[in-house]
């Protein structure tokens, strides 16, 4: 079972990785690749990257939060009317680029000048990070039953290198917006 320093590296290492605005890996990388390194049930990886990714894109949050207090009132009430519109659908969107390769800042950052509520921001994209985060913490321990006895170590991070790119390159050409489109249009029928 892993120690305490590992799983603490687990959540700095996913911290420190989501900090960096608009050029973090994928959290789906980085719990496989945690999921190898670690012997942790898959739950206690994904919760380990989900809480590391989501407290930093909280930072981020906070930091524009704060910022549009200075903003000039032409601009705050043109944000406020935005903010009715999107509000409803907020929570969803946050979640969705939690739990995909999305980049998440064009969500947090709006949200954070909207002044949109910071229980929600962190729910939903906690909830978004655990999914993926198990997700990956799972491919990461399954990679290693099938192939830990034909590959060693290094082999097995760089094929969850591979798989985690040609992942995310079938992600990213999925149209998210018209999918949830058409399983909306499905359930209204």
């Amino acid at each position: 079972m892993a120690g305490l320093f590992e799983l603490l590296g687990i959540l700095a290492f996913s911290f420190a990785l989501n900090l960096i605005p608009f050029a973090g890996p994928s959290n789906l990388f980085i719990a496989s690749n945690a999921a190898l390194w670690v012997d942790a049930d898959i739950f206690t990886v994904g919760f380990l990257v989900a809480l590391g990714s989501a407290t930093a894109k909280f930072i981020h949050y906070m930091v524009t939060f704060f910022l549009s207090g200075f903003m000039s009132q032409e601009r705050r009430k043109r944000l406020d009317v935005a903010g009715l519109k999107v509000k409803r659908w907020a929570t969803l969107a946050l979640f969705v680029v939690a739990a995909t390769p999305l980049p998440d800042e064009p969500v947090i950052i709006p949200l954070g000048l909207m002044k949109y509520s910071p229980v929600k921001v962190f729910s939903a994209y906690f909830a978004g990070k655990l999914l993926i985060g198990v997700v990956g913490a799972y491919f990461g321990q399954l990679s290693e039953t099938i192939f830990a006895s034909v590959l060693d170590q290094t082999a097995l991070m760089a094929l969850s290198i591979i798989l985690t790119i040609v992942i995310t390159v079938i992600l990213m050409k999925v149209d998210v917006a018209k999918l949830m489109e058409r399983v909306f249009k499905r359930k209204s029928s």
